[in-house]
């Protein structure tokens, strides 16, 4: 079956009551209609009005909760919204069935273009990072800063630890792994996901925990929830074995806007020796390398990763206006600012509600 299949989805009038999504303290949830999908918009009221907007995009299998520390974090400093990708989180299946990361990167076009608030920092962890990389490579316009946490860009040699999630992508294995673990509780299965996706499992909070539990007993009522899973892994999987110019290393060479990398080094999922390689890559990069945080390091070190947002931000701000003032005028960044200039940190906090790869 190939990702672009239109996938059984029982009619909606009978599809289960489940329960509701989570909406964190501070926090708003809103449904965008657009053309073939529907997607459901989580954000926080900023501190000020004025602040410049942001875009949260999530992994696989993850959701906008995944964001939803780092957006309490930088209150302050943007306007943030986060994305359910289609049929992830509270967002239902895309019309068409397609969860190629090229038709999750539409999705955040249509989004961005009909909300009128781009440029904005674009923030992608995982299959989002894959997604945010092809929007800011192809919609340079809709871009003004990329953060890409643990992004899944193509690995010559994967790590053992992220083979099970690739054979997801094979046809008929979520309906194996489905059968083979219906007798797991919702508990067993968030204990499982947290020690793939995180450095230190402990740092999870009871209550992140609990969050987690309910948010995956929620999901498991939703009957697309794993062929949504299967059909995006396939889809990233599919964008591994793509060439020329729509080849995602290809796209990231040609990403304009200035770029802070976040790589764990105890990502089970995304190997830590990519970090040097993106730096390379991304024509005027940042590295910031956590080694104790895992594959969601925004849930992890949420602090750690907003100040280092802060910092990059300021830096190419003092760019820009060093660049007026020798010009007499208004200034641009006219060429790369230190690529793959790298540094290293530690520390932070972490909750959990709902995390993917």
């Amino acid at each position: 079956m190939s990702s672009t299949e239109v996938p059984f989805v029982p009619p909606a009038n009978v599809l289960p009551k489940v329960t509701p999504v989570r909406v964190g303290e501070g926090e708003r949830l809103r449904s965008v209609g657009l053309q073939g999908i529907t997607l459901t918009v989580r954000s926080r009221p900023p501190a000020r009005e004025g602040l410049p907007p942001a875009l949260y995009v999530h992994g696989l299998g993850g959701s906008s909760q995944n964001w939803s520390a780092l957006m309490e974090q930088l209150e302050c400093d943007v306007d943030g919204e986060a994305l359910d990708l289609p049929g992830f989180g509270d967002s239902p299946p895309p019309d068409d069935g397609n969860y190629s990361v090229t038709a999750h990167a539409r999705a955040v076009i249509r989004f961005l273009d009909a909300s009128g608030r781009g440029p904005v920092h674009l923030f992608g962890n995982s299959l989002g990072g894959a997604v945010s990389t092809r929007v800011a490579a192809v919609r340079p316009d809709l871009v003004r800063t990329l953060t890409l946490v643990s992004p899944a860009l193509p690995e010559i040699r994967v790590q053992r630890t992220a083979v099970p999630t690739g054979l997801l992508a094979l046809p008929g294995v979520a309906g194996l792994f489905t059968r083979y673990s219906k007798d797991w509780t919702a508990e067993q299965r968030v204990r499982g996901v947290m020690a793939l996706c995180y450095g230190d499992p402990g740092r999870v909070t009871p209550e992140g925990f609990r969050h987690a539990v309910e948010e995956m007993e929620r999901r498991l009522q939703l009957p697309y929830f794993w062929d949504a899973m299967a059909r995006s892994a396939r889809g990233l999987v599919n964008a591994y074995t793509l060439g020329g110019q729509h080849a995602l290393w290809r796209q990231a060479e040609r990403v304009l806007a200035p770029t802070l990398l976040v790589y764990g080094g105890k990502d089970q999922l995304v190997g830590f020796r990519m970090a040097q390689k993106a730096a390379r890559t991304f024509r005027d990069s940042r590295l910031l390398t956590l080694p104790e945080a895992g594959h969601v390091a925004m849930m992890e070190y949420p602090e750690t990763v907003a100040g280092a947002f802060r910092d990059f931000v300021s830096t190419k701000d003092l760019v820009t206006d060093k660049a007026a003032a020798s010009s007499g005028g208004a200034g641009r960044r006219t060429g790369p600012v230190g690529r793959g200039e790298a540094a290293t940190a530690s520390g932070g906090g972490a909750d959990a509600t709902a995390v993917g790869s």
